[in-house]
């Protein structure tokens, strides 16, 4: 019987305790005792990420991520953009940059290694006020989502004032993706609030109950792209116009289990 092991723990400002154990060869981060995530069920994550970049419709240049967590985020970000494109990712805590450099970076290929990608050691609310119409794409994938926070802090990400910030650091037609473990009604609200379309989309977690899911709430102004066929970097754009020229069927993308909850639009 394996157990786990501590491998390293930081403390914060505010006193919170992050702790990193492994387990064999998974690893897990707790957040006061709490499971912040855990590198066996990451296929929400890997979902935010493409899912994002399919709807998008035209490659993205310049990528969001708040909130680095384990790099698979971050990895399924970097297997859609072309070699030119640029990926920032806003880390408050400097050790879990630390650890993923020094502990699990490996298990999603090194991901803070490619040239595209630039660590920024603060606050997401920090990056996106200071990112007016920079981001294509803009992925929160910051503490629990809006409900059950783990630091209360981040609750401001998920209110209105969060909302907006993320919806002024898109360009024109870009796209918001926030992960959540729950459903979110109150957090449905301040969306309705906004001039722009979203939907929320489950994904099962594998190994767990059949109704075990965590949630991706998309968000745009162009009500369009949220709905597929949509093109996800500059190679497929190139090939997907060459078949559409050919008079061949666009391709629609792979199952990969999810369900759409609901649309709203604005």
């Amino acid at each position: 019987m394996h157990i786990w092991t501590e491998v390293a723990r930081t403390g914060i400002s505010a006193g919170d305790e992050i702790i990193l154990l492994r387990k064999n060869d998974l690893y897990e981060i707790r957040y006061n005792g709490m499971e912040l995530m855990c590198s066996s069920c990451h296929q929400s994550e890997d979902f935010l990420a493409e899912k994002a970049l399919r709807l998008l419709g035209r490659p993205a240049r310049k990528v969001l991520i708040g909130g680095l967590g384990l790099g698979y985020t971050l990895r399924m970000v970097l297997n859609f953009l072309d070699d030119d494109a640029q990926v920032v990712v806003s880390e408050i805590v400097p050790e879990i940059v630390h650890w993923n450099r020094h502990y699990f970076g490996h298990l999603a290929g090194n991901p803070l290694d490619d040239p595209r990608v630039e660590v920024r050691v603060e606050d997401v609310r920090h990056t996106l006020d200071n990112g007016r119409e920079a981001y294509d794409v803009v992925l929160m994938d910051t503490d629990n989502g809006p409900e059950h926070l783990v630091r209360t802090e981040n609750g401001d990400i998920y209110r209105e004032c969060g909302i907006r910030a993320v919806e002024r650091a898109l360009t024109p037609g870009g796209i918001a993706a926030f992960w959540s473990s729950e459903l979110s009604p109150a957090f449905e609200k301040r969306l309705d609030a906004l001039p722009w379309t979203w939907r929320c989309d489950s994904v099962p977690l594998s190994g767990g109950r059949v109704d075990a899911f965590h949630h991706v709430y998309l968000a745009s102004r162009d009500a369009a792209n949220l709905h597929y066929p949509r093109v996800v970097g500059a190679s497929t754009a190139m090939t997907m116009m060459s078949e559409r020229n050919a008079g061949a069927s666009l391709p629609r993308p792979p199952e990969d289990g999810s369900r759409l909850l609901r649309v709203r639009r604005a």
